[in-house]
Parts: structure tokens; sequence; C-alpha cells
């Protein structure tokens, strides 16, 4: 991963097509968390310092530094002590955040939108004051857009939904159609800031996933699945708004594109199970939330299939309920 090959080269003048204008460099890995740990180390040697401020119900992976910044007690408590100079606040909360920074802080490490955390679409302003926040500080702002990059939202990067660019991004997930690959790219002067052969690995940006990701770029660009995300995530959420007002189970439909929750008042085990079942892969996102993720090609009407599965497990959960 560290020599020079043809396909790295071209994915990368790719990734800079599409990428903010001001983040044009990029560390090629082989995950989500090795995005996230880059970044971490990244935002403490270009600072000099080394607290990181996380947000609780966040989630960045599951080797020691990610771990560290992720909220979930589930992930941490068998391998605790994780690493010092970490700490979390609200998410969605700037007064909270101002009042967590010290002269120690080195970033501040944010989902634009929250996966695991319950699919937490930011309150309005929240993103903007946490940049400004960054800005005023002189602290780095590190998006992890692992899971909300790519599209899935509506836009190739969720933070343009805010108008944003943050100092340090992550991604993974989607950016290789399936393939593993991590990319950390943030502004010229802070990936610098690494000497040769600090932060490397052996098989990040090799010629197969490199390949991969450029034939998936295309692939969202040409056939114009941002845009089409965004059109049927409002068909999606409109449609599983009108369960809410049939089904006293939804307490809420949130997300943006196709990233869409729907939080129930009772535990959703049983409803992911029926819908597996009947042919529907959904997760959860904590105990009482359904998290729908899907493929950005799909169609209007196999999303109306998902509608009706999912109306149907409602129904049988909620008759189970009135039976006991």
């Amino acid at each position: 991963g560290s020599l020079y090959n043809d396909s790295r080269s071209r994915l990368l003048d790719k990734l800079a097509e599409i990428s903010p204008k001001n983040l044009q460099r990029f560390f090629l890995s082989n995950s989500g968390a090795e995005a996230v740990e880059c970044a971490i180390k990244l935002a403490r040697r270009y600072t000099g310092k080394k607290e990181i401020i996380a947000m609780m119900g966040g989630y960045h992976g599951k080797t020691l530094g990610a771990l560290s910044a992720t909220w979930d007690k589930k992930y941490r408590a068998p391998f605790l002590p994780l690493l010092p100079e970490f700490k979390h606040v609200p998410y969605g909360d700037a007064a909270k955040l101002r009042e967590a920074i010290t002269e120690n802080t080195a970033a501040i490490i944010v989902e634009p939108i929250q996966g695991e955390g319950g699919i937490r679409v930011p309150p309005e302003g929240y993103l903007q004051e946490v940049r400004e926040i960054c800005d005023e500080k002189g602290i780095l702002m590190i998006a992890d857009e692992i899971q909300t990059g790519f599209g899935r939202t509506g836009k190739i990067f969720a933070c343009e939904h805010w108008q944003i660019v943050p100092d340090i991004l992550c991604l993974a997930k989607a950016v290789a159609g399936g393939l593993p690959l991590g990319v950390t790219m943030a502004k010229e002067d802070i990936m610098l800031s690494f000497k040769v052969g600090e932060h490397s690995t052996t098989f990040g940006g090799n010629p197969l996933v490199c390949s991969a990701a450029y034939a998936a770029i295309e692939v969202l660009l040409e056939e114009r699945l941002t845009e089409r995300a965004k059109e049927l995530g409002r068909f999606f959420i409109g449609e599983l708004k009108n369960l809410k007002s049939k089904y006293r189970t939804i307490r809420d439909v949130r997300g943006l594109g196709l990233m869409v929750g729907v939080e129930s008042r009772f535990d959703v085990l049983k409803i992911l199970q029926n819908l597996l079942s009947n042919g529907v892969l959904a997760l959860d996102a904590g105990r009482n939330i359904v998290r729908f993720l899907p493929p950005l090609v799909i169609s209007r009407e196999q999303l109306s299939t998902v509608v009706e599965v999912f109306e149907r497990a409602l129904a049988e959960d909620e008759n189970e309920r009135l039976r006991s």
C-alpha cells in the first residue's frame, strides 16, 4: 500500500474532485476504525495537544483509539481502561461542548448524523456552532462520515447539508462498493504534520480496492445516486410517517435521504426478526430504534414493499402486546 500504483493515483484524483477544496490530502487505510485512528493521531500531532472531545451516543469503531471516542458502555466496558484524555459531551448541545474545552483540547469528533446512536439528526444550527467554536478556540473539527458519506443522506458528504467543512473527515463503508477501504482526508497543513513513516499501513491504497473505489464513485456520479437517495428518502420517510399515525408503537420517524430511523416505544428485537424472516434486512440503533439503510440503487417499488412488510411486523407486534 505504501508504494506508488496507478490505481491509487487515479482514485486520489477522483477524491480530490468530489471533496471540499480545502480537504485535498488523503490517507488510505482498510476500515472506518483505521480512518478514525489516523484522525486522532493527526489531531494530536498537528496541535501538540492531547484531549479529544467526543459525543454521547457517538460511535467511531472498536480499535482502542476509536473505542475511546465511542460512547456505548457495552463496547467500552470489557476493555477498560481505554486511552486517557477522552471526554464525552451531549450531542446537540453546543453550550456543554464549549464548557468542556480546555487548553489541552486538540479536537472535537462528531458524526453529522448519529448512526449507532439512534439516527439522530442534529438540532438546527448545531454543527455550524461546533465549527464556529473550533475556529474560535483553535481546535480541530473531525467529522466522522463513515456511515453518512457517499450519498447516503442525499449529499455526497452529510456536512454539506449544513454548509460546513471540517478540518479532518473520515470515510469508509460505501467508498469502495463493499471492499475494505478507509479514507482520512484533511487540510494540507494538517496532513503534512505527519513526518515520513510516522503513520503508515501495509494494505491501505492497494490496487484492487482503489480500482473498486474509483468505479464506485463513477457509478455514484453517473447514475446520480446522491440525488436518488434524496428523492427516495423523502418518499420513504413520508410513507413511514403515515404508519406513525396508525400505530401507537411508533414514537418518531427521522433521518435524511436513505438513512432512516424509526423510534419505537418498545424493544424492537422481535420486529427486526420478523422483518428478516420476510426478506427485509434492518438493524437496530439502540434497544428501541429500527435503522433502515437501504442501498442507493433500491427502487420506489422495493421501498413500498419494505413499508408493507414493516407494517405487517408492526401490526403483529401490537397484536401480541394486546394479547399479553
